[in-house]
């Protein structure tokens, strides 16, 4: 396959106009404060990286499901990962569970 130079440059780019949209967009739909973590948040952006964004939001939907709100509202342009916490389990998970961890410490912020 041949090398197309830039093109991690333009992946980057796409991504990060994709979380300054949700950063932009999701206030009013409940997002209360927004992280990106992975690849992106690390500075390396290949083909298939996609944005992950963990965020806080007050919900009764069961963890699994959290994310099709963000994907049915706000219809993401790039291949978008929504990882939803409720203020409750942040209280509860913030020093067991290692993404929430990540995102709360090293992860970049978006919202909030």
């Amino acid at each position: 396959m041949p090398m197309m130079f830039g093109f991690a440059d333009h992946r980057r780019q796409l991504l990060e106009s994709e979380a300054r949209r949700f950063g932009s967009e999701a206030p009013p739909y409940g997002a209360m404060a927004a992280w990106i973590v992975g690849e992106l948040a690390h500075g390396r952006v290949g083909p298939e990286t996609e944005l992950v964004i963990v965020l806080i939001q007050e919900t009764d939907e069961p963890f699994q499901r959290r994310g099709e709100f963000w994907e049915t509202h706000l219809r993401p342009r790039v291949g978008t990962r929504y990882i939803v916490y409720t203020p409750g389990e942040v209280d509860e998970f913030e020093g067991d569970d290692p993404l929430l961890h990540e995102a709360m410490t090293s992860g970049e912020v978006i919202l909030g």
